[in-house]
């Protein structure tokens, strides 16, 4: 379980990142060869990516978004666009506001995706990124992809 509480704080802590830090968004965009391709996978799985999105719940240093307004968020934006299935995971993160030094500490949420690596699902993945940062005036949404085997 311990593992578990530290991978999430990690996790969250990408997500709280100020714009202008390192991030999946800041990545260089060239990414010509499919993260899962070549994955040689046993049966019964199959190669896909996991997709893990970092969304913060301050604003202005406050929690703002509400869980009610994040489970809104996700009937809206996310589920349409993945509406095989998805994970919402509860996170507590940190991270360092480069303006005063200060460690800010934020409850989060992390969105595990489970899809095929194609420029269609990286772009949906994308928008959905976009979404939330427009509709809760948010710096950044953290965005980790890997390849993986998976079956359900």
């Amino acid at each position: 379980m311990r593992g578990l509480k530290a991978f999430a704080a990690a996790v969250a802590l990408a997500a709280a990142m100020p714009a202008g830090t390192a991030g999946a968004q800041d990545a260089p965009a060239a990414r010509d060869v499919p993260a899962a391709q070549g994955l040689s996978c046993p049966l019964p799985s199959t190669a896909m990516m996991r997709a893990e999105l970092l969304f913060g719940r301050n604003i202005g240093g406050r929690l703002a978004v509400s869980e009610r307004a994040f489970a809104r968020f996700v009937a809206a934006e996310i589920t349409p666009r993945f509406p095989a299935g998805l994970t919402v995971i509860d996170a507590a993160g940190q991270w360092r506001d480069t303006a005063t030094g200060r460690i800010v500490r934020e409850k989060s949420k992390l969105v595990v995706l489970m899809t095929g690596d194609e420029p269609a699902a990286r772009e949906r993945i994308a928008a959905i990124a976009q979404a939330y940062k427009t509709r809760f005036h948010q710096q950044s949404v953290g965005v980790v992809t890997r390849p993986v085997c998976a079956a359900f």
